[in-house]
């Protein structure tokens, strides 16, 4: 019987998944890939084969968390076809300054990690359900956790701090920055297709529905776009990004808010939609003739430019470019409104390379490198749980929500 690692990503309306055969010399390649999205009052499942290809697009009427992941683990069991489960995999998005490192999942873990939930509000209620469901159902299958925040764990302390009185940064209040398994699966790529650049000063722009960008040096974490929350930074699909704090304040004040108003505000009715009134969809924002449509895709690639320069300083310079996630990767609009507004930097876009999606859309004669990878989380996941030693101990019991 062979081994198999599963990891999944829950998220607020969707659970995506994947299955790594795992050889016996540690080699992984993948078996199935698919998603449980939420579309209106049902839950459609889609899975795709090793080579992409469609072998699943079913439709279930079923209500509530508990019965979707019933099904889908049940689904799941199917696919694997014999193999035998060695280890599931979690993202899980805020690890808070105490989790560094991926980690076996244990009660006492995931209680500490409840208390987190208020830092990602969107993310870690969401991660951590199917953790706990499976613990109760499956207890002996070892889970690994694999944190978002621990990729910036190398950030200097100045690029950690805010500007507050001490207290609060012993209690925690500090930036910690996102998507660190997109950044850590792509330093990798980085090393292995250009060693020289993966040596030198990257910025990883990750441009998807959530959004943030990583200056790294060496391949890792020098500083980053996100701060406290996966609120800053960027402008995101429904999320506003960096904001005056004031404004904040006037606007509770004004409109009578109070903190659970606001937060609802903050991280589902701005960003693009906000800002278009039209959709947080890019790809329908580049199709409308709308002048918001227009305006919203303004600011947001404008942001992008201006943190690049933020995070060029830092570095001081930039060999690298590198574009990743859903509109990095499938946007070569976004790419070249970009680039066109960074040639001071030396960068000089190859537009037809752009166009047909090439790996490496610079010029040879541009300073700065340009380059477009495709971020792979579920690979960067089962490494994690397949490099992580699974020491003897009693599998995690059953737990509940505020246990």
């Amino acid at each position: 019987m062979s081994d198999a690692i599963l990891t999944l990503n829950a998220g607020s309306s969707s659970i995506k998944l994947a299955i790594f055969d795992l050889a016996p010399d540690g080699r992984l390649s993948s078996w199935r890939r698919g998603d449980l999205r939420e579309t209106g009052d049902v839950q459609r499942f889609r899975l795709r084969d090793a080579d992409g290809a469609g072998i699943a697009d079913e439709t279930w009427n079923v209500t509530g968390f508990e019965a979707s992941l019933s099904r889908l683990t049940t689904r799941i069991g199917n696919e694997l076809a014999g193999r035998r489960l060695a280890g599931i995999g979690h993202r899980v998005v805020h690890g808070g300054a105490g989790h560094r490192m991926p980690e076996r999942v244990t009660p006492d873990l995931l209680d500490m990690l409840e208390e987190l939930a208020e830092l990602a509000p969107l993310h870690v209620p969401h991660n951590l359900a199917p953790i706990r469901a499976i613990a109760r159902d499956q207890p002996d299958i070892p889970q690994v956790v694999c944190f978002d925040t621990a990729f910036h764990r190398t950030m200097m302390p100045v690029a950690r701090r805010f500007a507050l009185p001490r207290s609060y940064e012993a209690r925690g209040i500090r930036r910690y920055g996102f998507h660190g398994l997109s950044y850590e699966y792509i330093a990798r790529q980085l090393a292995a297709l250009s060693p020289r650049i993966h040596a030198g000063r990257v910025i990883v722009a990750h441009l998807g529905s959530g959004a943030s960008m990583c200056a790294m040096r060496g391949g890792t974490s020098v500083d980053t776009t996100m701060g406290f929350t996966a609120l800053d930074g960027l402008v995101m699909g429904t999320r506003c990004g960096t904001l005056d704090p004031g404004a904040l304040l006037h606007v509770m004040r004004q409109d009578g808010l109070d903190v659970d108003a606001m937060e609802r505000l903050l991280y589902t009715r701005s960003g693009l939609l906000g800002m278009s009134g039209i959709s947080n969809d890019m790809q329908v924002l580049l199709e409308s003739r709308e002048t918001a449509a227009s305006e919203a895709i303004d600011v947001f690639v404008y942001r992008i430019v201006r943190e690049v320069g933020a995070l060029a300083s830092v570095l001081g310079g930039l060999d690298a470019l590198v574009f990743t996630a859903g509109i990095g990767e499938n946007s070569p609009e976004i790419r070249e409104r970009t680039c066109g507004q960074l040639g001071w930097l030396g960068l000089d876009l190859d537009a037809a390379a752009n166009r047909r999606g090439a790996a490496v859309i610079s010029t040879p004669e541009s300073r700065v490198e340009v380059r477009v990878i495709a971020t792979d989380e579920e690979a960067m996941i089962a490494e994690h749980v397949r490099d992580l030693p699974m020491l003897a101990g009693d599998p995690v019991q059953p737990a509940g929500p505020n246990r």
